[in-house]
This record gives structure tokens, C-alpha cells and sequence, in this order.
């Protein structure tokens, strides 16, 4: 299958395929293959889900390379001097970022309380009611949309400044993508629209009435946004010759700490990136509607996919390996 058939295919398709708006592949810096479908140019930007948990571990990475964060083994309530405890409450005192990274932290939920938080003056302040428990750390795999937005707090707390500020000025700038603004005041109404809408947004990054950046979804992205962090990546944290963040953390980082079930294809899980395939050396930061950012070490490729809002699409390692990787390698 040739570029032009790809494009074919994937604007005729009716099933995984179908929500596809961007595809950008590069290969030691450069963009090998770009396009675009659904009235979406290759400059406009998406709605990338969860894949934000992966630029919240790149960006968790920046903090600590500059000091900012010690060790992800510090305990989270350090970052929060002024937060009252619930009375009873233990756990919480022996949750770490690692825990958070892992998703091995405990919350007092069965289900996420989207509503409650979501319609919260604070959100990072209404994640961290959730955080601890009765039943201490077990060190289980809870995934956990909502206790990630912990992080941003503590990114903003340990060095003083709006998490979206610090990611423009430490990743986004240096990769060469747009600056970020917040999305601003939302409502229900607003969010779902976030959500479901299926035409391109701004450079912008969702936020609460704090102004501060939703660390488990939200930010929105080109597929040229997404190969650049993954080329960045598959390069221990260089861009055209430029360490962005540290060799050490991006092996942290992708380290496989959790071995998962069906749920996540089997996949393992480092700080936040997945490790798609055991014996090799292919890592993603995956969201929902099959937003990825793809990184084969092995063959310095990385891969951006961005697509609106189509239940029941989590990941597109395969669709990649076989339909975008012969075109690039």
C-alpha cells in the first residue's frame, strides 16, 4: 500500500479507521510521511485524551532533571503543606509520585467520581480527596483518570509556576510546537462539546477554574505535535541535537514497572507509557479514539495518529506496524 492508497483507505473506511484526522511519521528528526483527512489540515489540533498523561511523564521528567522534584519517590502531601487531611485518613501520607506515575495509588472510589471533581472549584484539590483509603497501598494497577490530575499540582507547586507555562517554555517551544493556552471556563455543556465535537480546536489545553491544566486528558495536539514528542523519545530525549530532557529519565520512564490484563491487551506500563510488545522496543503514550503517540527505538520511527471522539478505540500499535511503518522504513 502506497501513500496515496492509504489515504484511499482510510478516507473510505467505516470502522477503526473512520475517525482518523491526522497521521505525521518521522524518522531521526525529519517528517517521512504527513497527512490529513475529515477536513482537518495537518496545523490543526485535537483533542488527544489520555495521551496527556504521557507529556504530564515527559514533563514530570523536566521537573526533576532541574531539580524542582528530588526523586518521584518523594511523598505528594510535601507538595501540599496547606491541604487538610481528612480526619482518620493514613494513607495518604505514604503515597508518592512513583505511585502516582504507575498508577499504583490508592483512592477511596470503586468508580471515578467525574462529577464531583468536574464541577469542583479545584479540581487538584478534589483528585487529592480522593487519594488514600482504608485499604493502604497494595501496589495494583488502578488506572486512574482523575488521581493524575494530582500531578499537575505538584509540577505547579514545586516550581511555582502554571503548568502549562512550564510546558511551553520546556517541551512544546524547544520541539517546535505552537505555544499551548488554557481552554478557560467550562461548564457541563462545554465538556461534553470537548469531548464529541469532530472539528479541529486550538492550541489550547483544558483547565479548571484554578487555571490549571487537566493532567489526564485534555490537551490538544497536531499529529506533528505528537511525532516530534515520540522522534524526541526514540531519541533518549534529544530533537535535532538538543537534549530537551534527560537520558536517565526517558529510560525511567519507559521502564515496565506493572505487567497489565485484558483490559490493556496485555500490554506493560512504565511512568505512564505503555510498552505494547514485550521483546521489543516499541513504547506509546495512548488515549482514547486511538490518539498515540507511537516510538519503534528500534527503528527511530516515531508516529503521531490524532481522531475524534469513536468509543471503543484504545490503541493503534497494530494498525501502524502495518499499515504506516512499510511506508516510512
Amino acid at each position: 500500500m502506497n501513500k496515496e492508497e492509504l489515504h484511499s483507505y482510510i478516507l473510505k473506511s467505516t470502522g477503526n479507521e473512520s475517525n482518523i484526522c491526522q497521521i505525521c511519521a518521522m524518522r531521526d528528526g525529519e517528517i517521512v510521511y504527513e497527512d490529513s483527512w475529515r477536513g482537518f489540515g495537518n496545523d490543526d489540533a485535537v483533542n488527544v485524551n489520555s495521551v496527556t498523561k504521557g507529556v504530564m511523564a515527559l514533563l514530570t521528567g523536566i521537573a526533576q532533571d532541574k531539580g524542582f522534584i528530588r526523586s518521584v519517590d518523594e511523598k505528594v502531601m510535601d507538595f501540599f503543606p496547606d491541604y487538610q487531611v481528612k480526619r482518620g485518613e493514613k494513607t495518604i501520607y505514604d503515597v508518592t509520585i512513583r505511585h502516582l506515575i504507575t498508577m499504583t495509588a490508592p483512592y477511596k472510589y470503586k468508580s471515578e467520581p467525574w462529577t464531583k471533581v468536574c464541577t469542583s472549584d479545584d479540581w487538584t484539590r478534589a483528585a487529592l480527596d480522593l487519594l488514600g483509603g482504608r485499604g493502604g497501598i497494595t501496589g495494583e494497577f488502578k488506572y486512574a483518570t482523575l488521581g493524575i490530575q494530582i500531578l499537575a499540582g505538584i509540577i505547579e507547586n514545586a516550581t511555582g509556576e502554571k503548568c502549562i507555562d512550564f510546558a511551553n517554555k520546556n517541551l512544546f517551544l524547544p520541539l517546535g510546537i505552537a505555544e499551548h493556552v488554557m481552554h478557560g471556563d467550562s461548564n457541563k455543556e462545554d465538556q461534553f462539546n470537548f469531548f464529541m465535537n469532530k472539528g479541529p480546536r486550538k492550541n489550547e489545553w483544558y483547565s479548571d477554574p484554578k487555571d490549571t491544566v487537566t493532567a489526564g486528558w485534555g490537551l490538544c495536539a497536531t499529529g506533528r505535535d505528537l511525532a516530534r514528542m515520540g522522534d524526541m523519545v526514540a531519541h533518549d530525549g534529544r530533537f535535532k541535537g538538543k537534549q530537551i530532557i534527560s537520558e536517565a529519565w526517558i529510560k525511567e520512564m519507559l521502564t515496565p514497572y506493572q505487567k497489565l490484563g485484558e483490559r490493556f491487551g496485555f500490554m506493560e506500563y512504565g511512568y505512564l507509557w505503555y510498552k505494547p510488545i514485550a521483546e521489543r522496543e516499541v513504547y506509546a503514550a495512548i488515549g482514547d479514539s486511538g490518539n498515540i503517540i507511537y516510538v519503534n527505538k528500534e527503528k527511530n520511527v516515531s508516529v503521531g495518529v490524532t481522531g475524534t471522539f469513536k468509543p471503543r478505540i484504545f490503541d493503534r500499535v497494530e494498525f501502524i506496524e502495518k499499515r504506516i511503518l512499510p511506508l516510512v522504513v
